[in-house]
């Protein structure tokens, strides 16, 4: 059984979704203070936007664009202890619209990180698995970063803050089910397209306990750069991978804990980064869609249930369960067993 430290995954990662008054607003009840903020109009269309402690609330990036991180003040206004302020901007608080918050909680100030041959300035949170790591790359091949985590991270997104189009890349070590030599292979985050193939982007080097390694311009430009690590953490978090079977009766992926939310992409084909959570759909069937990669409204998809310990698919679909090859990323509502002993008790399914 997953026995897990962490009995509640909401005090690291949570959702919280709201409807825009227009007007400058607080988003509370997130449980804890985020440093990192993800936030999607969900009823029109218009982009993501990401913020986190370590860049600060007047760097914003577009997770669906490969633009530069933008000055922008009126969004996301502060971190606060339970939750964000937001300002005026319609991407945040148009009025009437309604909108999802994702929110994860890293180490809170960042501070210098000497494990690499470029310093870092790192917020890490070790407890949950995730850090925020801000850099300014020098383009040598063979740099590595410190991350902080002090376990391997399983997957890292790196963006170049300055620039007009520069790729989001994605290091996912769940590649090593469907093809050799994981360090050089990369995904995009802001677009559909399957793995890349690379020798430069991570210098076919796999990242340690204390750095991963960047070597062109979506790891190391000589500029600015950002990267969001992440280790999987028993019983709340998993990143993996499965084969669709092209059917109604889908695969059961099993995670060892019931999931808040999940990203799934395709990975040999040209499908979207397909975003469920369990405040959108708080009961199964889990349909209500957004994209990474897209600025699009939400949509339906009849996808999947969350369950006691993973999720099931209840149809096909080329983005989550066609006959093709996918990864996903998961955190946890509840992990399957809470502590260990003669106290642990399973969670029920939804």
């Amino acid at each position: 059984m997953a026995y897990s430290t962490i009995p509640k995954g909401s005090l690291y990662m949570n959702t919280k979704i709201y409807t825009g008054t227009g007007s400058a607003m607080n988003i509370t009840g997130v449980g804890f203070q985020p440093d990192m903020t993800w936030i999607k109009p969900r009823s029109v269309v218009d982009n993501h936007i990401l913020y986190d402690s370590v860049r600060g609330v007047s760097s914003r990036l577009i997770p669906n664009l490969n633009s530069a991180a933008g000055t922008v003040s009126d969004m996301v206004t502060s971190f606060n202890s339970d939750g964000v302020s937001l300002g005026t901007n319609g991407n945040v608080t148009a009025n009437g619209v309604t909108f999802v918050a994702w929110n994860w909680k890293g180490g809170g100030t960042g501070v210098a990180n000497t494990d690499g041959s470029v310093a870092t300035t790192v917020s890490a949170n070790t407890t949950a698995g995730f850090s925020i790591v801000s850099y300014t790359g020098n383009g040598d091949s063979n740099s590595t970063f410190g991350h902080g985590l002090g376990a391997v991270p399983t997957i890292f997104i790196t963006k170049k803050l300055t620039g007009a189009n520069e790729s989001w890349g994605v290091y996912a070590d769940p590649l090593k089910t469907f093809v050799s030599a994981v360090n050089t292979r990369y995904l995009v985050l802001s677009n559909t397209g399957s793995y890349n193939n690379s020798s430069t982007v991570w210098n076919s080097t796999s990242p340690t306990n204390l750095h991963f390694t960047g070597g062109d311009n979506i790891a190391n430009s000589a500029a600015p750069m950002i990267a969001y690590c992440f280790t999987p953490i028993k019983g709340f978090s998993k990143f993996g991978s499965y084969f669709g079977n092209n059917n109604s009766d889908g695969p059961m992926v099993y995670t060892g804990f019931k999931p808040s939310w999940v990203m799934i992409k395709r990975i040999d084909g040209a499908n979207d980064w397909c975003i469920y959570d369990n405040k959108r759909d708080p009961f199964n069937v889990v349909q209500d869609k957004l994209v990474a990669n897209d600025s699009a409204a939400e949509g339906d998809d009849v996808a999947l249930d969350f369950v006691s310990n993973g999720f099931k698919f209840r149809q096909n679909g080329g983005n989550f369960n066609g006959s093709y090859q996918y990864i996903y990323m998961c955190f946890a509502e509840n992990p399957f067993v809470a502590t260990s002993g003669s106290d642990a008790v399973p969670v029920t399914a939804r």
